[in-house]
Order: structure tokens, then sequence, then C-alpha cells
């Protein structure tokens, strides 16, 4: 093979300005040493001057590499004084192509914000359109559990009751000490100042089994379980056991959803309890640091300080809580395309739309009873 001949830069002066452009304009004859560096140099100072004249008749070969250096020394247009070798035609076509390509493209239109907005809305009631078509084959699938109880999917009931309920026991634990620990603390350093002591069982029994028990449980549900169930059915989809389920037969709604409903509105509940027994446990052990009061003295006190419809309450924003997770969990686990990005993509808007949902859902419900419990 023969060797390639570096590329050069030629200016002649002799009666008009002239660049001559010669040798191999390929990329691994720019890439040696600090040639590239060098000829980009001079390139702009020269390059985009409209007296030049430009000779690449005398140039040996040619790739994209060096034309595209070219054609961006010159402005990204034609010079109007070229002489070129009509075997490069072709070349500098293409890349004038692409760069009208790119500038079209960087363009937004005039009312790309209007059309940006639509398609969100346009997205809003498509997913609102598929959770209803939803909850309708749920209601179908629970009507024909209770008809036939004993064809029903007790197994995957069971399962899911463990993983969703058993297996969330600590880490609701843990984070309902440390909040009821927290909300204690701070009740009982405003409380010392005006000397109302006793009131701090009034605030933490109200807020913990009306407010933050049910909500503290649904946000720590929505993210473990939610993203496992969104996470799961995605799997499903990119290894195609979804469709394989179909073709044997096997509907979705009553061995996949329905299951994991019916054990998320189960254990739901029982969590709130959970939770709320162990912040009491922490806001008591608080308030017997700071200020003195025994537990005995706590629990003997809570039932007047409590009304016990709140109880009742908080049990059923569990249940409401726990059907909307497992329902919008499934929603963008069988929303997921066959592919990876779609997966990540899908769990990560099934836990914050979960979370979003269920504080909606948790002001609905402090508006509804606003005046009931008190």
């Amino acid at each position: 093979m023969p060797p390639v001949s570096p590329p050069t830069l030629t200016v002649n002066h002799a009666d008009q300005t002239t660049i001559r452009v010669a040798g191999a304009w390929l990329v691994h004859a720019l890439s040696e040493g600090r040639r590239l560096h060098d000829l980009q140099t001079e390139l702009t100072n020269k390059g985009q001057r409209d007296d030049i004249h430009w000779d690449l008749s005398q140039i040996s070969a040619l790739d994209h590499v060096g034309a595209q250096i070219l054609w961006r020394a010159w402005g990204k247009k034609k010079p109007q004084h070229l002489v070129l070798q009509p075997v490069h035609e072709g070349l500098f076509q293409r890349v004038a192509e692409a760069s009208q390509v790119n500038l079209v493209s960087a363009k937004r239109p005039l009312f790309y914000s209007i059309m940006q907005l639509g398609d969100i809305v346009l997205g809003f009631f498509e997913h609102l359109y598929g959770f209803s078509i939803l909850l309708g084959q749920l209601m179908i699938d629970l009507a024909g559990f209770i008809r036939h109880p004993l064809r029903g999917p007790w197994k995957e009931l069971s399962a899911n009751l463990y993983r969703m309920g058993a297996q969330a026991l600590g880490i609701t634990a843990l984070v309902g000490i440390l909040i009821g620990i927290v909300l204690s603390y701070l009740s009982a350093q405003q409380l010392l100042t005006f000397g109302g002591d006793l009131f701090i069982v009034n605030i933490l029994g109200m807020s913990i089994i009306r407010e933050l028990g049910p909500l503290l449980a649904a946000i720590l549900v929505a993210g473990r379980s939610g993203s496992a169930i969104t996470a799961q059915l995605g799997v499903m989809r990119v290894t195609e056991e979804l469709d394989a389920m179909l073709v044997m037969g096997i509907p979705h709604g009553s061995r996949l959803i329905l299951p994991k409903v019916l054990a998320l509105a189960i254990a739901m509940p029982l969590l709130v309890i959970w939770t709320d027994v162990m912040a009491l446990i922490g806001g008591m052990i608080s308030a017997q640091a700071l200020l003195g009061m025994s537990p005995e003295f706590f629990v003997y006190k809570l039932p007047d300080a409590v009304p016990l419809l709140n109880y009742w309450i908080g049990l059923g924003k569990g249940v409401a809580f726990g059907i909307l997770i497992a329902l919008i969990a499934c929603h963008y686990g069988l929303r997921i395309k066959p592919n990876t990005e779609s997966l990540g993509h899908g769990t990560t808007n099934s836990v914050v739309i979960a979370i979003t949902v269920v504080i909606i859902a948790d002001a609905i419900f402090a508006i509804i009873f606003s005046k009931v419990g008190y």
C-alpha cells in the first residue's frame, strides 16, 4: 500500500489570495501529532473570508471527517470561489444536507408549549381510561371470586399477604417508632412552655391514629410493595410470560391483579394498626424522658383523648390506600413495554403516582370527615 501524503494548506499571494488544499484529508492522517490542531487554527483565521479562492483540486483522498473540517471552516456554506474535483462534489453535498437537517431539528414549533400541554392532557385521559378498564375487570373478577370461592387464587393471595404484609413489619415499626419519638419531642418542647404537659396524649393520639399512621404506612408500602408489583408485572411483560398466560387461557385479572389488590386491602389496615402502636410507643418513650409521664398514665388517658371513631377512620383509610396502591402499581406494570428502559421508567412513575394519589386521597378523607371524631 503506497504511503499517504499528509494534508497541507498552502497560501499563494501572487495575484489574489488563494489557498490550495492538498494531500490526504483522511481521519488517520489528520490525527497524527498536532496536525489537526495546526490546520484548524489556520482555517479559523482564514476560512470565512469571502475574498479567498479555494483550490481543492490537489486533494489525493478525502473522507467525511476531512470534508466536515473544511465545511465548518467555511461557515457551513460553500465559498464563492471554489475549485473542486467532481468526485468530491457528492461528499460535500451530503455534509451540507446533514447540516440542514440538524438545523431544522433544533428549531421548535411555534406552539410547542401548547402541543406539549395537549400531549400531557391526552396522556392523562389515556391513563384514566386504562385505569377504568382495570377497575371494571377487577369488579368482574371479584364477583366471580365471591360466587365461586373454591376456585379463587388462594395460594397467590396468601403469598402476596406474606410479602406485602408480614415482610413489611420491620420497616414500618422502625419508621413508626422514630416518627413517634420526633413528634413527641417537638410537641413536648412547646407544651412545657405553656404548662400543658397532659395534652401530649391528645396531640400524639389524634395525629398518629387518624393521620400519620395510615399515611406513613401507605407511603412505605407504595415505595416497597408498589414498586415490587410494577417490576414483577414489567419483567413478566419483558420475558413474554403475560402473553404465554393468555395463550394458555389464564386470565391476568384473576391470577395477577385480584390477589394483589385483595392482599393489600387486607394487609394495609393491619399495617396501620402496627404503625400506630409503634409510633405511640415511641411517643411514650419520649414523653417519659422529657415530661416524666409514665407509660401507664399515657395508655390510661389515650381512650379519653382519642374517640374510638378515629380508629375506624384510620382503618378505612388503610383499606382505601391499599386498594389504590395496588391498582396503580398493576396499571403501570401492565403498560410496560418489552424493554428494560420502559421497565425502569414505569416503576418510577408507579411509585411517584401512588404516593401522590395517597396524599390526595388523605386530603379528601380529611375534608369529608372534618367534623367527625372530635
